[in-house]
């Protein structure tokens, strides 16, 4: 394991770990760490030893704070800078994630805000200090998120939980989050990695062609939420025009400055 690395890689057994590894930054996702997450979970997948993945965060704080927005990608080799231009780095990594071939386990050490918590709900179980905290900041923001992502929330947690979170943008916390579906298993911070990691070594014991054979099926059933190409243009139409707008503006100054915002619709 490379520690000083903005993603750090663990093997052992059957079982593979990935940890986001951008402390100073609260695990922020960078174009360059999603880009690592996609590639890593290319190679595990081709070569099948890999038959568990549990995904983390360094340190006890965050889970992951959400897609990094203000990142600059500066260590991209050759191959990485043509997926970034060819591809979007977040959506690329949310599908490597929900599409491995094999379960996968997010461990929840802190708190999980957007593009964060929606990778954790990519993952197939989620296991979660008891401490935590998440929420989807988009409406606070100015924000419309991505059709594909939403409908991760709603594969997960339902139509209802999904529109109570994107529209109050609240922070949920401990017991909550366990209610609403968005964690499997709420234990105590010591006992955390105990817990997903025999729950890791129990999945990655069982039969591979089980394990694979019985996820591909499922995430085929889920894909009956997928959006025509009339909706899915439609939905781009909305994202541009709430990227475009004052809005988006002025959540973002409202953010930085730390104070609420005042939105006009506009």
């Amino acid at each position: 394991m490379m520690e000083n690395d903005i993603l750090c890689i663990e093997r052992k057994n059957h079982v593979g770990t990935l940890i986001l590894n951008r402390p100073d930054k609260k695990n922020a996702l960078s174009q360059e760490l999603l880009i690592k997450i996609h590639l890593i979970l290319t190679e595990w997948s081709e070569d099948e030893t890999i038959r568990t993945v549990v995904i983390t965060g360094s340190g006890n704080e965050a889970f992951s704070s959400g897609y990094d927005v203000l990142a600059i990608p500066s260590n991209l080799t050759p191959e990485m800078a043509e997926l970034a231009k060819n591809h979007n780095p977040l959506e690329l990594a949310l599908a490597s994630v929900r599409e491995y071939p094999y379960p996968t386990i997010a461990m929840l050490n802190g708190y999980a805000l957007g593009a964060g918590l929606n990778l954790a709900l990519c993952c197939d179980v989620r296991v979660a200090a008891e401490d935590v905290h998440v929420g989807m900041p988009p409406a606070k923001l100015g924000l419309i998120y991505h059709p594909e992502g939403l409908r991760q929330f709603v594969e997960v947690i339902g139509f209802s939980r999904t529109r109570e979170l994107f529209f109050t943008a609240d922070s949920y916390s401990g017991m909550q989050v366990k209610e609403m579906g968005i964690v499997d298993h709420l234990v105590p911070r010591s006992e955390l990695s105990k817990t997903a990691y025999e729950m890791a070594e129990q999945i990655a014991g069982n039969a591979p062609l089980s394990l694979s054979g019985t996820k591909r099926i499922l995430n085929s059933l889920a894909n009956g939420l997928t959006l025509s190409k009339d909706d899915l243009k439609s939905a781009e139409d909305l994202i541009a025009k709430g990227f475009m707008s004052d809005d988006l503006k002025e959540g973002q100054r409202a953010f930085i400055e730390k104070r609420k915002p005042v939105f006009t619709g506009k």
